[in-house]
């Protein structure tokens, strides 16, 4: 009997720790094909993420060293390239459902892997329904990755925890700085995160914060309702206090009727809204209405890529999710996705868990209100306790020349069997 081959795609905004997702997928897979070559075949990415599958553009990573493949694993960004690309309900889209299973049928595709976020298993979930009415056998297994940490039924998110150390060092280093200039200069810094409409980034912020008075003083959530008044009092208030004050605050930022503070107007592939520029709007504000000097920094790219920052529990969470992918699928287990289960606070334990796709597609899990304090600005300690564990440990990358030294795999493409497929 001939092995059937896996897909895998990295989907949506790629994070310091998808690659060591891919590199525990893959090498798990290598692993099982020497044990048992009649189990599973090759693994081939989809470059650019679904596209890959819709265009036949699939790349053979049986093709890539052992050497390269391991060097995934301290490798941000996306290895294989990802995409913002929704595909829509069955009967909307049915055709390019109906391609990707003919894509699959051509190159003996019997095991997909999606690594993204909430749209990605509501894919995945898809892909599983039409197979099933076409009568072609796949196994569908969902891999959450999700900077914003807001995909339900499981402990955390792969690439959270290391977006949550690197804001969390940033706005420390940051209040360090304002601190020392704010006799005579700046008083105010403001640092815009992701999290469009779950403030699990800015509570990270929060964890700098480990004694009164030190930065941030301010956690400005989506889930909070912007009160402009009430937010100035209490800037005016820590600089009084302490002199200075440095806030944090999520691009989804909204006002009590639910408008974003920072909507341009235009939407992405998947339909969100496009933000930035909020911190920019918070800071100004203070500037306009309490005349205090400001800077303001927007982490964008740089909180989700610091693969130097990482933090280790992410990278061996990251990694676990990838093999257990495999060992889900090669165990029948269709139609999940695998989860991190927490186990103990402290200690910080944990396993591996599923899900089912239908129960995860599409649902968004916001900050619970026990996170957050009654003042709406900071975080409780039932938040820092659970966030804690999420950034412990440390495993940078190897340097060369003073820099990290990442890969870039080969990828070479399979060749096509089919017609072209436009999308």
């Amino acid at each position: 009997m001939t092995a059937r081959n896996a897909f895998y795609a990295q989907s949506g905004g790629v994070t310091a720790v998808i690659n060591t997702t891919a590199c525990g997928l893959i090498q798990e897979a290598r692993r099982l094909y020497l044990l048992s070559p009649e189990r599973i075949g090759k693994v081939y990415a989809g470059r650019d993420g679904i596209i890959g599958a819709l265009t036949e553009d699939l790349i053979d990573t049986s093709l890539e060293s052992d050497e390269d493949i391991a060097r995934l694993r301290h490798t941000p960004g996306g290895a294989f390239g990802s995409c913002r690309y929704k595909l829509k309900s069955l009967e909307q889209h049915r055709a390019q459902y109906e391609r990707l299973i003919e894509v699959f049928k051509a190159h003996d595709i019997g095991y997909f892997f999606y690594n993204g976020g909430n749209d990605s298993m509501d894919t995945a979930w898809k892909v599983s329904q039409i197979a099933e009415s076409l009568g072609y056998p796949v196994v569908c297994v969902g891999i959450p990755k999700t900077v914003d940490n807001d995909l339900p039924l499981t402990d955390c998110c792969p690439g959270f925890g290391s977006v949550a150390k690197y804001v969390a060092t940033s706005i420390r280093e940051a209040g360090y700085d304002v601190a020392s200039m704010a006799r005579t200069s700046t008083k105010i810094f403001v640092l815009e995160v992701m999290g469009r409409h779950a403030g699990w980034i800015t509570a990270a912020c929060g964890l700098a914060s480990e004694n009164a008075g030190e930065p941030p003083h301010i956690l400005l959530f989506p889930e909070v309702p912007f009160d402009p008044p009430r937010f100035l009092a209490r800037v005016e208030e820590c600089v009084k206090q302490y002199g200075y004050c440095t806030v944090a605050v999520s691009e989804g930022l909204a006002d009590a009727d639910g408008r974003l503070i920072a909507e341009s107007g235009t939407r992405d592939a998947f339909g969100h809204a496009q933000l930035g520029g909020v911190g920019q709007i918070v800071a100004q504000l203070i500037k306009d209405k309490l005349g205090y000097k400001y800077h303001w920094a927007l982490a964008d790219y740089l909180q989700r890529s610091a693969r130097h920052l990482a933090s280790r529990t992410d990278l061996e969470q990251a990694y676990a999710l990838g093999v257990a992918a495999v060992d889900l699928a090669l165990g029948g287990k269709n139609a999940v996705m695998a989860t991190i289960e927490r186990l103990s606070d402290a200690p910080y334990r944990w396993r591996i868990g599923e899900a089912p796709l239908a129960a995860v597609a599409n649902v968004e899990r916001k900050m619970p209100a026990e996170f957050i304090a009654p003042d709406g600005f900071q975080i409780t300690p039932a938040c820092r306790t659970y966030l804690q564990p999420l950034i412990e440990g440390e495993e940078p990358p190897p340097f060369r020349h003073g820099l990290p030294d990442y890969v870039r795999l080969k990828n070479i493409a399979v060749e096509k069997k089919l017609e072209t497929f436009a999308i």
